[in-house]
């Protein structure tokens, strides 16, 4: 049933996709609500639960394929060379976010100072995805959408360990596992450099070589790679993504150019699949078991949390005040948050039932906002739509006229 609603919404929203490009109507509500009408507690026809182990392994899958693809848009010396925006998101806004989502939680939704510290960690993330139409458009100044790019990319793994350190306070243990933490750190960031490396070295033998039909699949058998190493030897799978997206748009721009777009398609199906999970957990009753001081605190956590941490961290940094705007609002949260908010439920600690209704309320709300206004917003960046449409005209009209005066001018200078 999962599989037969899953293709029946995916070829409405291939028929309503160029509709979706036009307007605000945005192919990632279309899933979520999908879910939602598709869940246990609405219609009944998909019976899935938060602890169903196809939730996590399916926003698990979603998000490392989404950080490799992303990786893969920049190489390091792109990062190295416009690295002092996305510096000022992470090293600023990052842990901003967290501190006042975290005093939000606190003082707005009522939750201890641990569980309002592991709900600010949860929730720092930001996933591009569903800000797709502002991301992916050429219109919009290239340093905007590195920034958003590089910042999602890389924030992910940055919060993991504060997850994992949070959830250990909240759980009241004393060995909050520093060493395990940076093993696994250490970890990933190792297989998601030398997987790459080694692959890309052995295509550029003399005796081996890729075939025109399998070389997007050497990106397929990368990623695949990482992944299968990363859980055998509990790497941290998000670093190790990014690592190895990153890796291969350094070194292996054939291969990069041979998978891109067959690997956003992956990750587009992944993230859609997710989605539709995702959106099965939430119900009518689920939300309903929200106190108004929740659904304030989840109207705070967009509209407060990362707008005033990345106004204080973009502060004379010469950004203009269109884009600083624009990232400001675009911090959508998603499958980082949705994976951890998971890790969280399935720890077992006392308030974790709470956390993860205010998470799950807070990326609805999210997604719904974000993906909605990314046309809008990517539109404001159109230089030709801000010139009224008489503009044009006009210069058309004087272009022409411009040799006859010339002209003119030089006939009554003979005369």
């Amino acid at each position: 049933m999962l599989l037969l609603s899953f293709a029946v919404v995916l070829l409405v929203a291939v028929l309503l996709s160029a509709l979706a490009h036009r307007t605000i109507l945005s192919t990632a509500a279309l899933f979520l609500v999908a879910g939602f009408i598709l869940g246990e507690d609405t219609t009944g026809l998909l019976h899935l639960h938060s602890d169903s182990p196809i939730v996590a392994q399916l926003a698990e899958l979603a998000l490392f394929a989404v950080l490799f693809t992303d990786g893969m848009r920049v190489g390091w010396a792109d990062l190295r060379s416009a690295w002092r925006l996305p510096g000022r998101a992470l090293g600023w806004g990052l842990p901003l976010t967290l501190l006042i989502t975290a005093l939000l939680a606190h003082f707005v939704a009522g939750l201890g100072w641990p569980e309002a510290l592991l709900i600010g960690a949860v929730l720092a993330p930001t996933d591009p995805v569903f800000a797709a139409a502002l991301v992916g458009n050429d219109k919009v100044p290239a340093r905007l959408r590195h920034l958003l790019n590089v910042e999602s990319g890389v924030n992910d793994g940055l919060v993991l360990p504060f997850v994992v350190l949070l959830l250990a306070l909240a759980a009241g243990s004393d060995d909050l596992h520093l060493g395990r933490i940076a093993s696994e750190l250490a970890v990933g960031l190792l297989i998601g450099v030398l997987v790459p490396l080694l692959a890309i070295a052995l295509e550029r033998t003399r005796w081996l070589a890729a075939s025109a039909a399998y070389a997007p699949l050497n990106g397929v058998a990368i990623g695949l790679l990482v992944l299968a190493l990363g859980k055998v030897t509990h790497g941290n799978l998000f670093l190790a993504a990014f690592a190895a997206g990153i890796t291969v748009a350094t070194f292996g721009p054939r291969e990069r150019a041979a998978f891109e777009h067959f690997g956003e398609n992956i990750a587009e199906l992944l993230k859609l699949a997710a989605l539709l999970v995702f959106g099965a957990l939430i119900s009518v009753r689920f939300l309903g078991e929200i106190s108004w001081t929740g659904w304030a605190f989840a109207v705070l956590a967009i509209f407060v949390a990362r707008p005033v941490a990345l106004w204080i961290s973009f502060l004379r940094s010469g950004l203009g005040a269109r884009e600083q705007a624009a990232a400001m609002w675009f911090g959508p949260k998603g499958f980082a948050s949705v994976v951890y908010g998971l890790l969280v439920l399935e720890s077992g600690i006392a308030a974790g039932d709470e956390v993860f209704h205010l998470v799950a309320l807070t990326i609805v709300i999210s997604i719904l906002l974000h993906s909605s206004t990314d046309v809008v917003i990517a539109r404001a960046f159109d230089e030709s739509r801000e010139a009224p449409a008489w503009f044009g005209v006009l210069h058309r009209v004087r272009r022409p006229l411009r040799p006859r005066r010339r002209d003119r001018e030089n006939s009554s200078a003979d005369g």
